[in-house]
C-alpha cells in the first residue's frame, strides 16, 4: 500500500529526474485530454528535455556563423565525381575541379551515383507534412492544450505540431511514393489527422510539401572512413538532431583531435543492400508492410 497516496507515475517522474536529470513521466488514459484531444491513444509519455525548432532558420543561423568564420560555401555545385590523387583527392564539380587533402561526404538522403558505396547502403525516404488552415482559437485550445510536439511508437506513426504561431495543426509521416508530387500521399496524412481529430473532417490544408530521409539497415546514424574519405550519414529521419552532432565529431576527425573526436556512433559502414543501386524500388511495398505490422498491433491491443 502507498500510505503517501502517490501515483506510481508521480514515483517514476521522481525516479527519472533524479537518476537521469531528465523531466519525463506518464500520462495516464484518464489524463490524456489535458494534452492532447483525442481518444485514440491509452495513455503516453511526456519529456521535457525534448524540444523544437524551424529547421530553416537553425540551417540559417548555421550558415550565418560559418560565413562569419571565413568558411567558403558553394551551393548549387554539385560534384560530379571524387578521385584519388596521389595522398589526397581530385574533385570535380559543375563549377571545375579542385585538389583536397581531405575529403568528407554527408550526402544522406540526396547520395547519388558520385559515391556509389554509400548509394548501396542509404535509401531515400520521402518524408511529408501537411498543414492544415488556420483554426479558431478555441478548437487548437481543445485538440492541443498543451502546444506540445507528438510523436507515435508506431512503425510508420505520425508527428505533429501546433505551428509556431499557434493557429494550424502540422503533421507528418513517412511518404511511400518516389516520383513527382503525387495527391495520394496527402490524402493518407488528412486521414490520419481526421483520425486522431474527428472534428477536422472538414478542414482544409493550406500546405504540403516533403523532402528526403535516408534509411539503413540497422538504422543508426554513424561516422566511418573508407579509402580515405570520412562519412558522416544514415540520420534515420532525426538529421536535423544528429547531423550536427555527428557533423561536429566527424570535423575533429579531420582536423586529428582524436579524443573530441570519439563518439558512440564511430564504427562499421551500414551493410549494402541487396539488389539495390539507388533506386528504392521496394520502398512502397515496405511502406505497406510496415503499416500491416501496425494495423495488427493495434488489433492485437484493442482485444
Amino acid at each position: 500500500m502507498d500510505t503517501n497516496n502517490t501515483k506510481p507515475w508521480d514515483a517514476a517522474r521522481r525516479d527519472s529526474r533524479r537518476n537521469s536529470g531528465i523531466e519525463a513521466y506518464a500520462v495516464p488514459y484518464a489524463e490524456q485530454r489535458k494534452y492532447i484531444g483525442t481518444d485514440v491513444y491509452r495513455g503516453g509519455t511526456v519529456r521535457m528535455d525534448i524540444g523544437g525548432l524551424h529547421p530553416a532558420k537553425f540551417h540559417a543561423e548555421l550558415m550565418r556563423v560559418a560565413l562569419a568564420s571565413g568558411v567558403a560555401v558553394h551551393g548549387r555545385t554539385p560534384v560530379t565525381s571524387i578521385e584519388r590523387d596521389g595522398s589526397g583527392f581530385r574533385v570535380v564539380t559543375s563549377a571545375g575541379a579542385l585538389e583536397a587533402r581531405q575529403v568528407l561526404v554527408c550526402t544522406n538522403g540526396y547520395t547519388d551515383g558520385v559515391v556509389p558505396f554509400l548509394r548501396r547502403r542509404l535509401v531515400p525516404v520521402r518524408s511529408r507534412i501537411i498543414a492544415t488552415e488556420e483554426l479558431a482559437p478555441e478548437v487548437m485550445a481543445r485538440l492541443m492544450p498543451k502546444r506540445m510536439m507528438i510523436t507515435e511508437n508506431r512503425e510508420v506513426g505520425f508527428y505533429y505540431r501546433p505551428s509556431p504561431d499557434g493557429k494550424r495543426i502540422l503533421l507528418g509521416g513517412r511518404d511511400g511514393s518516389r516520383v513527382g508530387d503525387p495527391v495520394a500521399p496527402k490524402l493518407l496524412l488528412r486521414r490520419g489527422l481526421v483520425n486522431l481529430f474527428p472534428e477536422l473532417e472538414t478542414v482544409r490544408l493550406s500546405h504540403s510539401w516533403f523532402g528526403n530521409v535516408a534509411m539503413n539497415r540497422d538504422m543508426i546514424p554513424r561516422i566511418f572512413e573508407k579509402d580515405g574519405i570520412v562519412y558522416a550519414t544514415g540520420f534515420c529521419g532525426s538529421g536535423v538532431v544528429w547531423a550536427p552532432w555527428i557533423g561536429m565529431h566527424a570535423a575533429h576527425k579531420l582536423m586529428g583531435h582524436e579524443g573530441r573526436a570519439r563518439s558512440a556512433f564511430d564504427f562499421r559502414p551500414p551493410a549494402f543492400i541487396p539488389f539495390y543501386r539507388g533506386n528504392p524500388w521496394f520502398m512502397p511495398a515496405f511502406i505497406q508492410g510496415y503499416r500491416m505490422r501496425d494495423r495488427i498491433a493495434m488489433w492485437r491491443a484493442s482485444r
